[in-house]
């Protein structure tokens, strides 16, 4: 199996929180392939800028690799790709990484049980 972790999801895993579940750490071992979203680092540094977020986007880049995981830029058919959605969430950022895994495709690994109306190409954990 192929997956985009979500923001969180990423977050979590890299800085081996206990909010991410055993289980989930153990899709992520068992994966394939394992991807992070170069929306998701844009998401942190924004959140970083207007003290929502105590992170250091760069370690965070470096984690990437560091963690095995392989880096996804945002390319012109991703964003386009937003467009076709149906508006089951509001969240830009999450909304690109849902148009992101359908892209390419890959399973999106999220903790936002929300955006499992978007169907199977969403693993809510």
């Amino acid at each position: 199996m192929r997956l985009l972790l979500d923001t969180h999801v990423f977050l979590w895993a890299v800085v081996a929180s206990p909010l991410l579940k055993p289980a989930t750490r153990r899709i992520i071992e068992a994966a394939d392939e394992v991807h992070v979203s170069a929306a998701s680092i844009w998401e942190i540094a924004i959140k970083v800028r207007l003290g929502k977020l105590r992170a250091d986007p760069a370690e965070l880049v470096t984690a990437i690799d560091a963690s095995g995981f392989v880096e996804l830029p945002v390319r012109a058919v991703h964003t386009a790709g937003v467009a076709q959605l149906a508006l089951h969430h509001h969240d830009p950022f999450d909304r690109l990484l849902v148009a992101q895994a359908l892209a390419e495709p890959l399973r999106l690994l999220t903790a936002d049980a929300a955006l499992a109306a978007y169907g199977d190409i969403v693993l809510p954990v």
